[in-house]
């Protein structure tokens, strides 16, 4: 089956076009900067080179028509038409509690996302308006919705529940979702898989770090607690977000300066974490040039970064009471080599050993990095989150042909 996976973002769409019969990626690219005049599609070929074509195109209804011109372009293309693709998956933010799993999309599934808009205002519209431009292109190809949150709907109160009047949950939602859902299913799912493990009986920890990050820990299988909250902001600290901050921080803030809340919010979102304290970059890669040089605010916000790292993962394992596998992924997990050896070494009372020779040479590849004594086995496991969405689609088609 030929699944077009779409993630589409506020002003941009990621794609890529997966035959599951054999997990090949046929196509893949994007198109960015949706509005604006110097917009572009960009796009890989068969053979590993990118091109760039500069499109200008007001709406996301116009990047998925682009990307379907692309796909079925006589000489750019992988299909000779529409009818090749079998169905449509598209990744999905938030889906509160109302989805513990991927779903069919239908007009009552649609309404049901919509009203997930307050909790995710950036992100479910955009992927509303990806599904809503399938519709109107391809009106009867199946579409299947994904969702970050999905995969954390198995935590228990204890773990979800943040401690205000509880009206607030009842009224209003306000519970930990979690993100990341996905990627910490896939990962979790594949390093048992290249580890010959059984995952129902492991205790896994798995780290998405990257620009954004958060950690999960997977008891069985299962998402028992995730580091990201309500909204993707709390947890870890990140590329421009501040992750855990005490909440008296914020009024006491708002009321010395007069902020708004909408300054809050993007001081939270946009200006804090690695690019805030450093005053340099959200970059991890500039970062460590920075620390190079000798740029002490430099080692000092990395220092920051992998401490809180490490702290939850050490909160995970006392909390599953113990520790089998410990995985990373996401842009830093699968390549910053010194982020993972100065966030295992602490680690090595727990029996965390990592060879540190190998660690240092491996960068965006499945590998093993814990050494053979070590009692928790430590990989690098690059996520496909649009692999897990394109098998999603299958098997939900499948099912409801």
């Amino acid at each position: 089956m030929k699944i077009l996976v779409l993630n589409c973002g506020s002003s941009s769409v990621k794609y890529k076009l997966i035959d599951t019969d054999t997990d090949n990626t046929m196509a893949e690219g994007g198109v960015e900067k949706i509005g604006l005049d110097d917009g572009f599609l960009k796009f890989k070929r068969a053979d590993g080179s990118k091109e760039i074509v500069n499109l200008g195109l007001t709406d996301h209804k116009g990047a998925v028509q682009a990307i379907l011109n692309n796909l079925t372009d006589p000489k750019e293309g992988c299909i000779k038409s529409y009818d090749e693709i079998d169905a449509v998956g598209h990744r999905v933010v938030h889906g509160a509690e109302k989805f513990n799993s991927s779903v069919l999309i239908t007009d009552e599934v649609i309404q049901q996302v919509k009203d997930c808009y307050d909790l995710a205002p950036l992100h479910n519209p955009a992927n509303i308006t990806g599904i809503e431009a399938i519709s109107a292109l391809m009106p009867e190809v199946p579409q299947v919705g994904v969702f970050d949150t999905a995969f954390h709907q198995t935590m228990p109160a204890k773990s979800f529940m943040y401690a205000l009047p509880y009206r607030f949950y009842k009224e209003d939602g306000v519970r930990r979702y979690g993100f990341h859902g996905t990627s910490h299913r896939y990962v979790s799912q594949r390093a048992c898989e290249f580890l010959g493990l059984d995952i129902t009986k492991q205790k896994i920890v798995t780290c998405h770090i990257g620009n954004g990050g958060s950690i999960t820990a997977v008891c069985g299988g299962k998402s028992i607690d995730t580091s990201m909250g309500l909204t993707p902001t709390e947890g870890l600290m990140m590329g421009t977000r501040s992750g855990d901050v005490d909440p008296g921080i914020i009024t006491y803030l708002m009321l010395k300066h007069n902020m708004s809340a909408n300054d809050v919010q993007r001081m939270i979102n946009k200006e804090s974490g690695m690019a805030g304290v450093t005053e340099i970059s959200s970059d991890m890669r500039e970062i460590e040039t920075a620390v190079n040089e000798g740029n002490e605010r430099a080692k000092m916000a990395l220092d920051m970064y992998e401490q809180r790292i490490l702290k939850y993962v050490g909160a995970y394992a006392a909390e599953m009471g113990g520790l089998d596998v410990i995985v990373f992924t996401g842009g830093v997990g699968e390549n910053q080599t010194g982020v993972r050896e100065n966030v295992c070494a602490p680690l090595a009372f727990m029996g965390v050993e990592i060879d540190r020779e190998l660690n240092s040479r491996t960068r965006g590849t499945e590998t093993e990095i814990s050494t053979p004594a070590s009692r928790v086995k430590v990989v690098v496991i690059p996520t496909d989150e649009e692999l897990m969405i394109a098998r999603d689609t299958q098997e939900i088609v499948s099912r409801n042909k």
